[in-house]
């Protein structure tokens, strides 16, 4: 291993401990935004040596700082030479580093379950990039003394939420004089759904009092909140051995927005109908371009756009596979149409699969 790296990962290690040891303190004095300020840095540092371990950098051209977190993560996520994340350990990663910099910036006051949730599955999601990259096993990396521990399981996130806003809304009511408490714990809730969305900002206190009226009036939070509907957190293992994870519920696809959008996330929930977006048989898309089923396979398979997910997927229903194409595949084919004929694809197709029969005689 890199020296650098290993020395940020040695670091990452640190305060990871440290933020396992503030969770489980016996007072609560700065407890809360302590343990998350340490995970978060536990992570920027795992990032960046997990990087430099796979050929990456951590500078921009003649840049004299490291990039950040959010930087780390796109790196991580969409860099051929580097990738070790997936979508979802991404998603994990947004919402960690939003809590922290509300707990660093400004006022948050998050719930002993959310922030259970939130470290568990944050030391999950540590010790599986630490396997992962450099095949380490974290409880040997650790302290034996190091236990996380809590006096309350989790439960699920519906019944998490319900509690929630069942105590924002006792701080909300008249003549309490509590509207101040109510906004910074309602902020962790706000900070969950815009992360879930792919919003990167803080939400504001405008924001906040907007969703805070639709509380009072009765709206129900999962229509104020409709995307924290689409992930859910899954463990396995009991005791020390916990691991909590989030993903995303079936069928609800998870995207990486485009770099350089402002005030956005690396990734971001994507909550479409994927049948209403792949919506094309191989006999329909044919018929709109004019082609034969044979040679729209040719050009299919000539440029590779069932590797694509911007044209094509496949979906299993019982025990049927239903292949699928998007509307973009058409304009994608017109588009290769214009700088090849279809007779030449054609040609070339026909002539590998003769090859391919002379090679196996």
């Amino acid at each position: 291993m890199k020296r650098e790296a290993r020395l940020l990962l040695n670091k990452a290690y640190d305060s990871l401990v440290l933020s396992i040891e503030l969770f489980n303190r016996p007072y609560d004095r700065g407890r809360i935004s302590s343990t998350l300020i340490f995970l978060d840095h536990a992570f920027e540092m795992l990032l960046k040596s997990s990087i430099i371990h796979r050929g990456g950098g951590i500078r921009e051209r003649r840049a004299k700082e490291t990039i950040g977190f959010d930087a780390c993560v796109r790196r991580s996520l969409t860099d051929a030479k580097i990738k070790y994340l997936t979508e979802e350990q991404a998603l994990t990663l947004q919402i960690l580093n939003g809590l922290r910099d509300a707990a660093q910036h400004h006022l948050l006051d998050i719930s002993e379950d959310q922030l259970y949730v939130h470290v568990q599955s944050g030391i999950t999601l540590f010790r599986d990039i630490v396997m992962s990259v450099f095949g380490q096993d974290l409880a040997a990396m650790l302290p034996a003394r190091v236990l996380p521990v809590a006096t309350r399981t989790p439960r699920d996130l519906i019944s998490l939420f319900d509690s929630e806003i069942t105590e924002i809304k006792k701080l909300l009511q008249p003549r309490r004089r509590h509207r101040v408490e109510a906004m910074a714990r309602l902020r962790p809730i706000a900070i969950l759904d815009a992360t879930i969305k792919g919003e990167k900002a803080q939400p504001s206190n405008s924001d906040l009092r907007r969703l805070a009226k639709q509380l009072v009036i009765g709206k129900n939070w999962s229509d104020i909140f409709p995307d924290i509907s689409a992930v859910k957190f899954s463990s396995d293992g009991i005791g020390p051995t916990l691991s909590l994870r989030l993903s995303k519920k079936e069928g609800i696809p998870i995207q990486v927005v485009p770099e350089g959008t402002p005030e956005t996330s690396v990734v971001a929930v994507k909550r479409v109908n994927e049948l209403g977006y792949y919506n094309l048989g191989a006999k329909q898309l044919a018929e709109k371009l004019g082609l034969t089923i044979p040679k729209l396979i040719a050009i299919v398979d000539s440029f590779g756009l069932r590797n694509n997910d911007d044209f094509y997927k496949e979906f299993r229903i019982g025990k049927s596979t239903f292949k699928r194409y998007s509307q973009k595949a058409i304009k994608k084919i017109q588009g290769l149409l214009t700088t090849v004929s279809i007779e030449e694809i054609w040609t070339n197709r026909k002539k590998e699969k003769q090859q391919a029969n002379i090679s196996t005689i």
